[in-house]
């Protein structure tokens, strides 16, 4: 992902229900640079913990053009978009930095990345798993990436270790 060329602007863009993929595709295959940033969710599902991709932003996705050029009109009719983001007549550009600093925070497919610096005694919020949403506190981080972490489980404090990228700082 590259952040910004010569005479081009971020846009967001926002998406018709459930077409995140079909936009994407399209917009790409006519020549613009997409930015979809992405996010694990676990959701109790027919008494299981399912894990699924999710938009970041759900309904919105980046586009990156020439305004000057005209391209809005052909993002607009884009199969998959409802519209560009404008106020006014004419489409607002995204602040170079946002979007940036997102891409900052993601992979390169787009998957928001955990925070990279914990330490012991952070609060953080469990994001996968059977604990998913239950907020711990952390104890220590292992060198494997294992992060022990403590949280009350039916009165008494549990240590439970987790992998860093189960868990978000509160």
């Amino acid at each position: 992902m590259t952040f910004h060329d010569q005479g081009t602007s971020w846009f967001l863009a926002q998406l018709k229900p459930n077409c995140a993929n079909i936009a994407e595709k399209n917009l790409k295959r006519q020549g613009f640079q997409t930015f979809l940033p992405m996010e694990e969710e676990t959701r109790p599902q027919n008494g299981k913990f399912v894990t699924s991709m999710r938009p970041l932003f759900p309904g919105y996705i980046f586009v990156a053009f020439d305004a000057a050029r005209g391209f809005w009109r052909t993002v607009n009719s884009t199969y998959g978009i409802t519209r560009l983001v404008s106020f006014g007549k004419k489409p607002t550009a995204v602040h170079l930095d946002l979007v940036s600093q997102l891409m900052l925070r993601c992979d390169a497919k787009g998957k928001l990345l955990p925070p990279k610096l914990l330490e012991p005694g952070d609060q953080v919020t469990l994001t996968k798993g059977p604990f998913a949403n239950f907020v711990a506190e952390v104890e220590k981080i292992a060198p494997d990436r294992r992060v022990w972490v403590l949280m009350e489980i039916m009165g008494a404090q549990t240590k439970v270790a987790v992998r860093a990228d189960q868990v978000l700082a509160v």
